[in-house]
């Protein structure tokens, strides 16, 4: 699994002086991996303190609780992975490249990042309010939507994209890339890098200048 850049975790791990952010950032971690493991039922914050090597308390004195690290794991998870998209691409490339060769990125998450998003997956679909509503809503990708209305309005400031509303553009490509996971992961003879390039196509055809 790839970590989120966090200290090795597991019952052994040898206790380490780690800051704040390092310490949450174990926590997380052991939670992606008892996640996996486990599921989000079986998952208890006894077992995630014994895989990150620390007591239950230091769990509490860092989360609320239960839901609150799931939130924190979930959030955490979808921030490392759009960094790790970002960190594979030539942003000095026209916006169109860009947005091609961020797309075939996510499209082997499904491959170097499987248990993050199986992770995601069951938090979203089982992290809920008191009400039984879910509790991760599209609020979650506020930052994500952000960093690509910043892309496309920076193509369109270039000439490369024609002029559309950049938050619409933002909600449809992240849900495009949302089903093309869940695709993909169902349907692993496919190719990711040319469902990538298809879907790209479609996108682009959609607001690249012509």
């Amino acid at each position: 699994m790839t970590s989120l850049s966090s200290p090795a975790s597991g019952p052994g791990a040898r206790r380490q002086r780690l800051d704040e952010d390092q310490r949450r950032a174990q926590i997380i971690t052991a939670a992606v991996e008892e996640l996996a493991d486990r599921g989000y039922d079986g998952l208890t914050l006894t077992r995630v303190a014994e895989r990150a090597g620390v007591s239950k308390g230091l769990i509490w004195h860092y989360f609320a609780g239960k839901d609150d690290l799931m939130e924190s794991t979930a959030k955490a998870t979808m921030t490392s992975i759009r960094h790790r998209i970002a960190g594979t691409l030539d942003l000095a490339e026209p916006v169109p490249d860009i947005l091609r060769a961020a797309l075939r990125q996510a499209a082997s998450l499904h491959l170097t990042h499987r248990v993050e998003l199986a992770a995601l997956d069951s938090i979203v679909h089982n992290l809920r309010h008191p009400d039984g509503s879910l509790r991760l809503t599209f609020d979650a990708y506020e930052e994500t939507y952000q960093a690509q209305e910043s892309l496309f309005r920076r193509g369109q400031a270039e000439g490369t994209l024609r002029d559309f509303d950049t938050r619409v553009m933002a909600v449809t490509y992240q849900g495009a890339i949302d089903v093309m996971l869940g695709y993909l992961r169902s349907n692993p003879h496919r190719d990711p890098d040319d469902y990538a390039d298809k879907l790209a196509d479609i996108l682009l055809a959609g607001i690249q200048r012509g």
